[in-house]
């Protein structure tokens, strides 16, 4: 949605150089009403999982008690602000986005209160794109259409965070907040590196060619802790392959493979961390995985479409792990949308969801949605 006149005029008037400044307001509001049924006991009200899919947090309660839970939600509401400006023959950018997803600090008692979190915020001049957004190794392009959020959540890299990045043609070059996880390979537990220090990098190259768009990306990363006595550098490294194709009409076939040693934080929302580590040797060893999904979007007809999605993650944590991690998830999510007007879009899906940890623990999710969006 464009800045209205009389506000544009009202700028304009304050800064002359704004005279070829375009404003933009977009968002949308989505609210969601989410069953959800864990075989072995379901989180609390203010868990990450009962917001959208997280895979690794589905619980196993040692009862071993299903449970169903009912949640009304509109969390994933969002609103964003673009400013784009011509000066001098240079392009500059503004893109700021916020939400609340996440967020702890409101109850479903009296006020259902949740602080905004902020998303992206970038500035971008010409080829160049600092600030906060998707990672370059990430093409959010190719995520399938779902109404839990993410959807193929174990199937994709999924992070967002500070960067410096060039872009030239359909090449991209960055440099992106470093932040290492370990695996103990004790317990299972995870722990986090306070010693990152060298950027992460990452190149990506996106092909185009008639309505079909391919990328391929890869990060190379230093997993470094240097704390409590440990001081411990492993080198990690990540590919991902991922692309959209038009089959017949409207139709859309999506999909994603990736491949990882020491790839971690970057795929499945964590699901795995990068390397595991003694913490009485200090030994460390990269943790391999592969994941992936495929998505088929099919248009019934001009209003109403449906989407097929399955995923999967499987991490590899050779003969160190001596306590119990996350190794293997997959899911799978089938929706129905109808789009009556263009900016408005009601929908029912269902998901199905496994994980299952090294000692031989598992975790079921069977999850039913109903949502309604409107888009600005």
């Amino acid at each position: 949605m464009a800045l209205s006149p009389v506000l544009l005029a009202m700028a304009t008037a304050a800064s002359p150089a704004l005279a070829d400044t375009e404003f933009k307001f977009g968002g949308y509001v989505k609210a969601d009403m989410i069953v959800s049924h864990y075989d072995n006991g379901a989180p609390g009200d203010l868990d990450l999982s009962r917001q959208f899919y997280v895979p690794g947090t589905i619980g196993f309660t040692p009862n071993g008690r299903g449970s169903t839970v009912t949640d009304f939600q509109a969390r994933e509401t969002r609103f964003n602000f673009t400013s784009s400006s011509d000066l001098d023959g240079h392009k500059l950018k503004f893109f700021l986005e916020m939400d609340f997803f996440t967020h702890s600090d409101g109850n479903q008692r009296v006020s259902n209160s949740y602080s905004p979190r902020l998303r992206h915020a970038t500035v971008t001049y010409d080829n160049w794109t600092a600030g906060q957004t998707w990672s370059t190794f990430q093409n959010a392009g190719a995520l399938p259409e779902a109404l839990d959020f993410i959807g193929a959540a174990e199937g994709t890299p999924f992070v967002r965070q500070g960067m410096i990045r060039y872009t030239n043609g359909g090449w991209q070059i960055a440099i992106e907040n470093p932040k290492a996880t370990f695996t103990n390979a004790a317990t299972g537990g995870r722990i986090e590196s306070d010693s990152s220090y060298v950027p992460d990098g990452v190149v990506r190259y996106n092909f185009a060619g008639g309505d079909s768009n391919i990328s391929i990306a890869a990060v190379l990363r230093q997993l470094q802790i240097d704390e409590d006595g440990i001081d411990e550098s492993e080198f990690g490294y990540g590919v991902s392959l991922s692309g959209v194709v038009p089959t017949v009409g409207n139709d859309t076939f999506k999909f994603m493979v990736n491949y990882g040693d020491g790839v971690g934080r970057y795929i499945a929302l964590n699901y795995a961390n990068a390397a595991l580590l003694d913490g009485d040797s200090g030994e460390t060893d990269t943790i391999s995985s592969v994941s992936g999904f495929v998505s088929y979007q099919a248009w019934w007809t001009d209003k109403l479409r449906s989407n097929f999605t399955a995923s999967a993650f499987e991490a590899d944590y050779g003969n160190m792990l001596t306590g119990s991690a996350n190794e293997t998830s997959y899911s799978g999510n089938i929706n129905l949308l109808y789009s009556p007007v263009k900016p408005m879009t009601v929908g029912i899906e269902w998901l199905y969801a496994k994980n299952e940890k090294t000692g031989g623990e598992e975790g079921e999710l069977n999850r039913f949605m109903l949502s309604l969006k409107y888009a600005i």
